[in-house]
């Protein structure tokens, strides 16, 4: 058995921000942190004080994580980024509602003797001699501080506080993982019993000491159960300070998520039921599974439900008859074929996530070459006259301005010299289509051939398809090709209107030719000839995507969405060497073009070089950040490998910023999730001038002065699959319906069993016949079974945990 949680965060917007630059404007960014760890960073929204960000984040985490905390800059090209404000949420606010939290939140300016992290080893006794009583506090360590000098380390010292008396020990100088292990001793003093508290500061030559922290323990605790091991430091007692939203203020979208998971038989009856009800007709289904989640779910909700399904069924090997099975009860309920898979039904979500998860590289080597092209040129395009800048060319070039015929007509060529390889890319990439998705695109294609089988519908089979290819996939990642990985930073506002255009085509060319001209954007019509080219070959290119032999996935129940030998990340990084010598920082580092797979993580000079070296993932053991001050460099991680020997070895790896830092983190920590003999601790510095810059041990074998985060990972499309994680999920969803089932199918039935009754009870099934009523009350009846037993399960494991837990709880 195993607990889960995962963070699903969405930052939204920001209004109302404070100008912080001397042209009346901002620069906003936001830090996303969770317990003091950075997670995430928006892109830079210029020039704007009610910036636009709508970027979404899934954080797997552990299940002991305190707080969320959202920071808002305002970025500088010179000197440090401006702090705007912050938003702090705690765990507790953030489970309140199952639901989440989905509001605007204000902004609250930012304390730094708030801003505390970390945590401090004590060992407290009481004790009691002729001379009375006596409190012995061994301060022996703490962890992971704030960093308050500008070499991005603290020099802590710990203060103790007992009644009208106070000891300090020794200062530490440069290091946030100080080892004191110095035992202070305070007498009792006449009066009441009183509290015992520890105070960590940073000591500065000029000015006050910095605050790090603090820990208060009642004298009940002290008589009771004396304080020994690790406690998290937290700010000094103080009412929260309401600015009014004279900072402004975010919408943030927060859910927790969090779970037990059973060992695999508990989930076995449920999943067979599952799996039994896409195999059965779906037109007349009301009672199984399936059709019971589809009616209670909407929304974000129906979203995560089809990505778990999805992976479910694509586990079992039963993604096609999944997907068939919501594709029939869609075209079932469906009159009108131009509404046909337009509504985000579960069918639509289902088959939507289905591309994700398998398509993914698909879409990276369709579309990365333009898109990056796009980027990198950064070239103005604009067709709509009430948009175009006639003066920009007059900026540009200090010539006359140029014409909207000129800049249309510049605009054009452009375009076309965009969008011409990606209809080519998109047309020939037939043999490139995972076998999986065009399997589903046949079946889709026959389902809605039989249903409007008239040849004036003989275009909504092809619509069918490429609603979702063109619609629902490749004009999306245009769009926004940071939502797809295609790009590490959201479009320039510049950039982002061309990829606006480029999505507008695609579009065009996916509704096959519909409606084109007959919109408000007459201004698109210079492109028409080109779309109507273009339409036919997708006809043709859809034809082709759909005959493919085979009705099932080639390669049955798949074990990971991604094959180990697939390469999952790639990029430029800049590795140290592995005997710098002499060697200046700057120069010790060298830029490599490194591969991940979950085989091995392999680099060389360049993308084009033939000889790599390469790293075992089975032989790693941690991946973690380090800290700046290590090197001097920012965004540095480390990857911990262990030889045959049993000999550990560093490799330290430097990001080109905070979002590749944690995606490299992430894919890293899930190519080695399922290595054995996981480090629980490491150092987060570098063991240089014959001491860990860190904690400032002079072993080199030195225990780790700092625990790993192996659990904190992003969620994406290469998630590994998780059957029982998934099965769990979709019995928290079906509880909801349970009492809706239960009175829809049984209550009724057992009150009065008559036919009249019957007749009665299936007002929803009308025309119905008994069999099959009956059918679908035994189907009911199996279902309720099935989460019964899981509830008894959950029980019985709960009651388990209390016993284990019980023994610490007498703890003296």
């Amino acid at each position: 058995m195993a607990k889960i949680s995962s963070l699903n965060v969405r930052v939204v917007e920001g209004r109302a921000l404070p100008a912080k630059d001397v042209s009346g404007s901002s620069d906003p960014y936001c830090i996303v942190k969770v317990d003091d760890e950075v997670v995430a960073r928006t892109a830079t929204v210029w020039r704007s004080l009610s910036p636009f960000w709508g970027e979404e984040y899934t954080v797997h985490l552990p299940l002991d994580f305190h707080h969320l905390a959202f920071y808002v800059l305002d970025e500088d090209t010179v000197g440090h980024d401006d702090i705007i404000g912050k938003i702090s949420l705690s765990r507790e606010a953030i489970a309140a509602d199952p639901r989440g939290i989905d509001s605007w939140i204000n902004l609250s300016p930012v304390d730094p003797d708030a801003e505390v992290q970390g945590e401090i080893y004590l060992a407290v006794q009481m004790l009691e001699d002729m001379r009375g009583r006596c409190l012995r506090c061994h301060v022996l360590k703490a962890r992971d501080l704030a960093p308050r000098d500008i070499s991005g380390t603290s020099d802590p010292f710990a203060r103790v506080f007992w009644g009208s008396q106070s000891l300090e020990t020794s200062t530490i100088k440069k290091t946030r993982f100080p080892h004191w292990d110095e035992v202070l001793e305070l007498r009792e003093m006449p009066g009441g019993p009183s509290p015992l508290r520890v105070e960590l500061w940073d000591w500065d030559m000029v000015g006050k000491n910095d605050f790090l922290g603090m820990v208060e323990f009642p004298p009940k605790v002290l008589q009771q159960n004396p304080p020994n091991g690790w406690f998290r430091l937290l700010p000094f007692p103080r009412a929260e300070e309401d600015s009014g939203g004279s900072l402004g203020a975010l919408r943030l979208k927060v859910r927790l998520l969090e779970d037990r998971v059973l060992p695999s038989r508990c989930y076995r009856p449920l999943l067979e039921l599952l799996m039994e009800s896409v195999l059965q007709p779906a037109e007349e289904d009301v009672s199984s599974p399936l059709a019971v989640l589809e009616e209670l779910t909407s929304g974000d909700c129906r979203q995560d439900l089809a990505t778990k399904l999805a992976k479910l069924f694509l586990g079992q090997g039963l993604a096609g008859p999944f997907l068939d099975y919501l594709t029939r009860r869609e075209l079932a309920r469906t009159t009108d074929p131009n509404t046909l898979f337009r509504s985000n039904s579960l069918a639509s979500k289902s088959m939507e996530q289905f591309m994700k998860l398998v398509g993914m590289p698909y879409l990276h080597e369709v579309l990365k070459p333009v898109i990056s092209r796009v980027f990198e040129e950064k070239k103005y395009i604009e067709l709509d006259p009430s948009k175009m800048d006639l003066g920009r060319t007059k900026r540009l070039s200090f010539k006359g301005s140029a014409s909207e015929e000129h800049v249309r007509e510049a605009s054009l060529g452009l375009l076309m010299g965009y969008l011409g390889p990606i209809v080519d890319a998109i047309v020939g990439s037939v043999g490139r289509c995972p076998p999986a998705m065009r399997l589903a695109f046949k079946q889709l294609y026959r389902r809605v051939e039989e249903r409007f089988p008239r040849d004036e519908h003989k275009d909504v089979k092809y619509l069918a398809i490429s609603g979702f290819l063109f619609l629902r996939f490749f004009a999306p990642a245009i769009l926004t090709p940071k939502l797809f990985d295609l790009r590490d930073q959201h479009a320039d506002p510049q950039t982002g209107r061309s990829l606006l255009l480029l999505a507008k085509a695609v579009q065009s060319i996916g509704n096959l030719g519909q409606q084109l001209g007959q919109g408000k954007e007459l201004w698109m019509a210079p492109l028409h000839p080109f779309l109507l080219q273009s339409i036919l070959r997708v006809r043709d290119f859809l034809d082709q995507l759909v005959d493919v032999d085979g009705e099932e996935e080639a390669e049955g129940p798949a074990r990971a969405l991604v094959p180990p030998s697939v390469t999952v990340r790639e990029g430029y990084l800049l590795k140290r060497k592995e005997e710098p010598g002499g060697l200046a920082t700057r120069f010790a580092f060298k830029k490599r073009y490194f591969w991940l797979s979950g085989e091995t993580l392999s680099y060389a000079k360049s993308p084009e070089c033939q000889v790599r070296s390469s790293i075992p993932v089975p032989h790693i053991r941690a991946v973690e950040r380090v800290d700046e001050g290590a090197f001097q460099l920012p965004h540095v991680m480390q990857v911990v490998t262990q030889d045959g020997t049993g000999t550990l070895h560093t490799t330290y790896l430097q990001c080109r910023n905070v979002n590749d830092l944690n995606q490299w983190l992430s894919a890293l920590r899930k190519a080695s999730a399922p290595n054995p003999d996981k480090l629980a601790t490491c150092h987060p510095g570098a063991f240089r001038g014959a001491r860990w810059t860190c904690c400032l041990q002079a072993e080199l074998s030195a225990a780790g002065c700092s625990h790993t985060h192996s659990a904190v990972t992003l969620g994406d499309w290469s998630d590994p699959l998780d059957p029982d994680a998934e099965t769990q999920m979709v019995y928290r969803q079906l509880l909801l319906g349970r009492d809706q089932l239960r009175m829809k199918f049984l209550e009724d039935f057992n009150a009065d069993s008559s036919p009249e009754a019957d007749r009665e009870d299936s007002g929803a099934m009308e025309g119905a016949c008994p069999d099959a009523l009956a059918g679908q009350r035994e189907a009911a009846a199996r279902l309720l079974e099935v989460l019964e037993d899981l509830d008894g399960a959950h029980e019985e494991f709960q009651r388990q945990e209390q016993g284990k837990a019980a023994p610490g709880l007498r703890r003296p």
